[in-house]
Formats: C-alpha cells, structure tokens, sequence
C-alpha cells in the first residue's frame, strides 16, 4: 500500500483531536528557521484563528493515530476589483502545518486539495494564502506545484508596545467613534478597497474589536460626535480600528537572532548603568505574549500621514495598559502612501510578504488575469479574522 493511501483526511473533531493537535504545533515552527523561531500558543482553542470567520473548517492529516498535518480555511464576501465594484466569495487557507517527521511526502499538497474542494463546494470564487516571501518551500508547493499565482506583496510592520509617555500634538483631536459611525465611514471610504469585507458590521461589532478611532486637526467647533455625520469631514483626517489578538492565541520567540539577543541585553544593562538615557526595551519575547492588530487603516488630506502617524502611538498608549500585549502589528499594502508613517522595527517586521491566489470557477480566470497584471499603489484591507 502507499504511503498516502494510509493517510485520513478528515475534519477536525475536537473531543479525540485537541490534546493532538496541541501536540503538533508544538513541534511546527511558524516562519523560516534561518530567521527566528516563532511558536503559537492556541490556549487550548486549536480553531482560535478562524473561530470568527463566517464559514470556517479545519481538516487533520492522521497517521497510525497520529496527528500528522492540518489545515485551516475560512470563506467570506470581499471586494476584489475596482472599477467597477466587484464582490466576490474567497477562501482564505492558513495554518497549513505538517509535522517535521513526515515533511515531503505530499501530505501538504493532500490537506491543500481537500480543503479547495471544501471551498468548491460552498461556490467559493478564489482560493488565496499567505506566506514569507522568503520560504521558498511554500512558494514550491502553492505556485510552482498547485497553480496559484503571486498576486500582492503587503508589508507586515511590527513594533514593540513603547513605555514612554504618548503626547499628541496640541491642534490634534482624537476620537473614538460609536460602531455605527465606524461601519459608515469604512462603508463609504473602503468599500471599493481591495478584500474589503462585505461583513465588516460583524468585525466592528466582534468582541475582539477593541474600537475605532479618528484623528483630525482641531478646526473651530468640531467635534468628534459630528464627524462623518451630514458629511461633514475635515481637510485632514485619519482612522483606524484595533484587534485584540492576544485574546484569541499567544506567541513566543525561540532562538531569536544574535542581534536580538544582544539589543535585548544591552539596552537593559545601558537602562540600569546610564538610567537618564532611557533606551526603548525590547520586550520579554520569550515567554507567551499577546498582540494587538491594526486594522482599516485609512487617511486623506494632506496631514492624513502624520495623523496616522498619531493614531499609531495612541495605540501604542493604549496597549501600554494591558498585561500581556507586547507588540503592535499591522498589514499595509506594499504601495500604500501611510506605510511609511507607521512606526515598526525592522528587525521584527516583514518588509514583503507574499500573498498567492487562484481562480476556482472557469469564469474567474479573466479576472484573475486582471488582478494579478499590476501592483497597485492603494490600501488593501486585511482582515483581522485571518491574521
């Protein structure tokens, strides 16, 4: 018998699964190894990351009764192509993993094909990942294997939760906007933005939606309870909406790099020899820690990036407050004008990652086509569901 042919696939089944499943991210390593080791901690929850989604399955690999491979996939409605305005059903795969024993032997090309077929039969329209620019393994297996195409290359921007004191500018008003006020202002300004959620009352509304925020410059008598109301918007302005992530799973770091390590070490001992100099630490990163995410990021005017610039350290304030939330993360598109106003160390951050996507319908190859033909220079929505 061959060796796939013992394999189930199957879905995940939570009561004989979750003690397994624990056990295989464990041993499953999230970026490339040459780089830093980053491991999730799913808190007992091994669906956490797609929990939120509005359709969602999770299918395991099993071996002899043993866990060797899953996958994650989740389906919404997303605006993919303007103009004109073009809604479409995708499904998003993530948390592809295959334990290290029994890598390269076609185990993850399985879980990729029953999972689009998953996505088939719910009328899913384009099937589309994300992965490191840089793992060359996962390029093999999505592009050069399976017949998925490069499509964007966003920049993923991480910096870690500041403690020093966060002071706005004086002509600066920061709000915080009522749900309703936040889907309005998204439905009018983003909606034609590239994965623009169709559902995006749902993520306003979910728990984990820490809330929505303006920034503007102060003119006369404005107000926060005014803004966006009659369409009265200023000259200059900014929002965004946060994510507690750390809510829904943990990450921790093992083997970090060397510089690091030593900027981790030496910015504490210069703290406590030269203590008037107060030099940014770098956070405890090798115990569990949680994240905030960043999302809807938009601006317009011409003081819109510094006031994206602003929203950023008020977030930064903000997580100042929570427990276990070590860094700030967001997701820009890699031609988006703001990504340069958004503070994040390089160190930690992604430059270009690398999202591929696939036409599952005959109908969508001529679009596709048009999607994949050029970069674009505009926002591109991320969903915090699916970080």
């Amino acid at each position: 018998m061959a060796f796939d042919e013992k394999i189930e696939i199957r879905s995940y089944n939570g009561q004989i699964d979750r003690v397994r499943m624990e056990d295989l991210e464990r041993r499953c390593e999230v970026g490339p190894a040459e780089h830093v080791f980053l491991f999730t901690d799913t808190m007992g929850d091994p669906i956490c990351r797609i929990r939120n989604s509005p359709m969602f399955n999770m299918l395991v690999a099993e071996l002899n009764n043993e866990i060797v491979g899953v996958i994650q996939g989740s389906i919404k409605v997303v605006t993919v192509q303007n103009p004109p305005k073009n809604l479409a059903k995708i499904g998003y795969i993530l948390g592809l993993r295959v334990s290290p024993q029994h890598r390269r032997k076609g185990i993850g090309s399985r879980l990729v094909h029953h999972i689009e077929e998953w996505f088939i039969s719910n009328q899913v329209d384009y099937s589309y990942m994300a992965t490191e620019k840089d793992n060359a393994a996962s390029v093999k297996l999505f592009v050069n294997k399976l017949d998925y195409v490069k499509f964007r290359t966003p920049a993923i921007l991480v910096h870690p939760v500041d403690h020093g004191p966060f002071s706005s500018r004086s002509n600066v008003e920061i709000v915080k906007l009522k749900i309703d006020q936040a889907e309005l202002l998204y439905r009018n300004f983003m909606s034609s933005t590239e994965f623009f959620p169709h559902d995006i009352d749902k993520i306003l509304k979910n728990k984990l939606s820490l809330g929505t925020w303006v920034a503007y410059l102060h003119e006369g008598d404005s107000s926060g309870d005014q803004f966006g109301d009659d369409g009265r918007i200023p000259n200059s302005w900014a929002m965004l909406s946060v994510w507690n992530s750390g809510e829904l799973f943990k990450l921790r770091i093992e083997k970090p790099p060397l510089s690091c390590f030593l900027h981790t070490k030496g910015t504490r001992v210069l703290n406590r020899v030269l203590p008037f100099i107060k030099v940014p630490l770098m956070p405890d990163f090798f115990n569990p820690f949680g994240f905030y995410f960043m999302y809807g990021l938009y601006g317009e005017g011409p003081s819109s990036g510094k006031l994206v610039k602003t929203l950023c350290k008020f977030v930064h304030s903000m997580a100042k407050e929570s427990r276990d939330c070590k860094i700030i993360v967001t997701e820009v598109g890699g031609g988006d004008k703001l990504k340069s106003y958004i503070p994040h160390w390089k160190l930690l951050s992604c430059p270009k990652d690398l999202w591929c996507i696939k036409a599952l319908k005959n109908e969508g190859t001529n679009t596709l086509q048009e999607l994949t033909k050029d970069s674009p220079t505009g926002a591109l929505f991320v969903d915090p569901r699916e970080v």
